[in-house]
C-alpha cells in the first residue's frame, strides 16, 4: 500500500513550513532514516527523514514551495510492485491536499483582475505615465491592464518583495512568472519623483533580500515581546579573577574537556535561580508557574537567525556536563539538526555576546520567560580594593525583567547572588 508523506510538525509552534529543497527525486528507493527533503520551520531549516522503506512515486510540492500546513500531502511512496498510478490515486484522494491548492490558484489571480481595485486606478488615469516612473506603487499598477501569467507562488514572493509582478519577464511556459523570475528580478532604482524631491529610498544600488521562516518569526515574537512585555533592566559589575584562575586550574587537569567562562555562567545562573526560586517564573495572565529546575536557554548564533537550545537541570550537572553538552547542542544547531524539544522550553535564557568584544547590551525577553541575563566581555579595568586603585578583569552583564512577574528587589538579589557564585566559584559547590 503506498505512503502518504505529509508536512511534519517540526517544532511546537509550527503550523506551515517551506519545502527548502528535495534531496531525492521520482523514482529512487529510500530507506528508513533517508533524508527526503530540507523543511525550513519557524526556528530552523531541518531535515525530513523517512520512517519507512520505499519508491519516490510522486513528488507533490516544488522547491521553494512557502506556507505548506502540516499536515498537507507532499509526497507519495511506492511500496514493492506499484507504479505511479498507485501514487496518483493517493494524490487525488487527499482532500486536505486539494483545499489548501485550490483557494492559491484561484482566488489569488483573481485579486489581480478583480474590479474593487480599478476605482484607484481610474481617476488617475491622466497621470499613468507618471504611475509607470514609480515602482513605489506595485500593487495598484498590478490590477490595471491585461492578465498576468504568474505562478501562486511568484505572486506571494512579489507581493512580499514589494515587487509589481507586471514588471517581471517571463521564463515559464508561454512567458508566466515563476519563482526564479521574481528571485532574480532587480526593480529600477529610484531616482526623483515628478515634483524633483529624491525618494526616500534614494538611489544608492540594493539587493532585496528575502526574509525566512525563522527571521519572520523573531520578527514577530521579539516585537510582540517589546510591546507587551514591561522590560526592565538591571546591571552589575562582576570581577572574574578568581574564576579565571579556577578555569585554568580545572582545564589543565586533563584534555578531555575545555571548560569556557560561559559554562560558570550557565551554572552560576542555574545556581542563582535555585537560591532565588522567585526569579525562575512565568507569568501567565491570572498566574505565574514557579519552577523548581533550572532550564537553561543559551542563545546561539546560525545562519539567518538565532536559536536557543536548552540545557536542562542545569542546577543538577557539573561543569563539565554543561560543557560537554552545550558543545554538542551548538554544533548540532549550526548543523539544523536540533529535535523540536531540544530548543522548546527553557525557565531562563543567556545572550553572551561577550566573546564578539560587546562589553554591555540589553537583551529582549523571549516569552513567556520572564528574564534573561545579557552576558558582556569580560576586560581589565581599574577598580578600587581597601581604598586603593587596581586593576581586575571585570565583566557586564545585564538582567532584563518582565515586571509583571519579578519586581526589582527580585532581580537584584538574583544578580546578587550570580555575582557571589561567579566572584567565588568554590560557593556552587555549597
Amino acid at each position: 500500500m503506498a505512503i502518504s508523506l505529509t508536512m511534519p510538525a517540526l517544532s511546537p509552534t509550527m503550523e506551515t513550513g517551506t519545502l527548502a529543497k528535495w534531496l531525492v527525486k521520482v523514482g529512487d528507493t529510500v530507506e528508513s532514516g533517508t533524508v527526503l527533503a530540507e523543511i525550513e520551520t519557524d526556528k530552523a531549516t531541518m531535515e525530513f527523514e523517512s520512517i519507512d522503506d520505499g519508491v519516490v512515486g510522486k513528488l507533490l510540492v516544488d522547491e521553494g514551495t512557502e506556507d505548506i500546513p502540516v499536515g498537507q500531502l507532499i509526497a507519495v511512496l511506492l511500496e514493492e510492485g506499484e507504479d505511479s498510478s498507485v501514487a496518483d490515486e493517493v494524490a487525488a484522494d487527499a482532500p486536505a491536499a486539494k483545499a489548501e491548492k485550490a483557494p492559491e490558484v484561484k482566488s489569488e489571480p483573481k485579486k489581480e483582475t478583480a474590479p474593487a481595485p480599478e476605482p484607484k486606478s481610474a481617476p488617475s488615469a491622466a497621470p499613468a505615465p507618471k504611475a509607470e516612473a514609480k515602482p513605489a506603487a506595485p500593487a495598484p499598477k498590478a490590477t490595471s491592464g491585461e492578465r498576468i501569467f504568474a505562478s501562486p507562488l511568484a505572486r506571494r514572493i512579489a507581493e512580499q518583495s514589494g515587487y509589481d509582478i507586471s514588471q517581471i519577464s517571463g521564463s515559464g511556459p508561454r512567458g508566466r512568472v515563476i519563482k526564479r523570475d521574481v528571485e532574480n528580478y532587480t526593480p529600477a532604482a529610484k531616482t526623483a519623483t515628478a515634483g524633483g524631491a529624491v525618494s526616500l529610498d534614494g538611489d544608492a544600488p540594493y539587493e532585496v533580500v528575502k526574509l525566512s521562516n525563522m527571521r519572520k518569526t523573531i520578527a514577530k515574537r521579539l516585537s510582540e515581546s517589546k510591546q507587551t512585555v514591561p522590560h526592565f533592566y538591571l546591571s552589575v559589575d562582576i570581577e572574574l579573577d578568581t574564576l579565571l584562575a579556577a578555569r585554568k586550574q580545572l582545564n589543565a587537569m586533563s584534555d578531555d574537556y575545555k571548560i569556557s567562562v560561559n559554562d560558570f555562567v550557565i551554572k552560576a545562573c542555574a545556581a542563582a535561580l535555585m537560591k532565588v526560586p522567585e526569579a525562575n517564573v512565568q507569568y501567565l495572565g491570572d498566574v505565574m508557574h514557579q519552577f523548581k529546575r533550572a532550564d537553561i536557554s543559551v542563545a546561539v548564533a546560525i545562519d539567518g537567525g538565532l536559536i536557543t537550545p536548552v540545557v536542562r537541570g542545569a542546577d543538577q550537572k557539573g561543569l563539565r556536563q554543561i560543557s560537554e553538552e552545550t558543545k554538542d547542542l551548538a554544533k548540532r544547531a549550526h548543523e539544523g539538526k536540533l529535535a523540536p524539544e531540544e530548543y522548546a522550553g527553557g525557565t531562563f535564557s543567556i545572550s553572551n555576546m561577550g566573546m564578539m568584544g560587546v562589553k554591555q547590551f540589553d537583551a529582549v525577553i523571549n516569552p513567556p520567560q520572564a528574564a534573561i541575563l545579557a552576558v558582556g566581555a569580560g576586560e581589565q579595568r581599574p577598580v578600587v580594593k581597601n581604598g586603593e586603585l587596581a586593576v581586575a578583569t571585570v565583566m557586564t552583564v545585564t538582567l532584563s525583567c518582565d515586571h509583571r512577574a519579578i519586581d526589582g528587589a527580585v532581580g537584584a538579589a538574583f544578580l546578587a547572588a550570580l555575582k557571589t557564585f561567579l566572584e567565588q566559584p568554590s560557593a556552587m559547590l555549597l
